[in-house]
């Protein structure tokens, strides 16, 4: 059964820096993709980044020179170093895993800034 469990959230204030990681358990598949998404309360859930077997990385507009996605292929682990945080960053951050047949998402991790 696959498990994504993730860590790092937490409260920071504006400017600040987290670090969110995410590990996968149960994986007996090739991984193509894993990725990091938010949702705002009463938005839809939206892409932060993405990144690739091979390391092709894809970030949301709003996160692109702040925030860095890295993998860890060998411990199906994926990082997301979040720096120069904005209060409008805060919101539930979900990673994502693409298999070959469906996606897998983790439980989610709150990630607050404060002005």
């Amino acid at each position: 059964q696959v498990q994504l469990v993730e860590s790092g959230g937490g409260l920071v204030q504006a400017g600040g820096s987290l670090r969110l990681s995410c590990a996968a358990s149960g994986i007996t598949f090739s991984i193509s993709a894993m990725g990091w998404y938010r949702r705002v309360p009463g938005k839809q859930r939206e892409l932060v980044a993405t990144i690739t077997r091979g390391g092709t990385t894809n970030y949301a507009d709003s996160v692109k020179g702040r925030f860095t996605i890295s993998r860890d292929n060998a411990k199906n682990t994926v990082y997301l170093q979040m720096n120069s945080l904005k209060v409008e960053d805060t919101a539930v951050y979900f990673c994502n895993l693409q298999g070959s047949i469906r996606a897998y998402w983790g439980q989610g991790t709150q990630v607050t800034v404060s002005s």
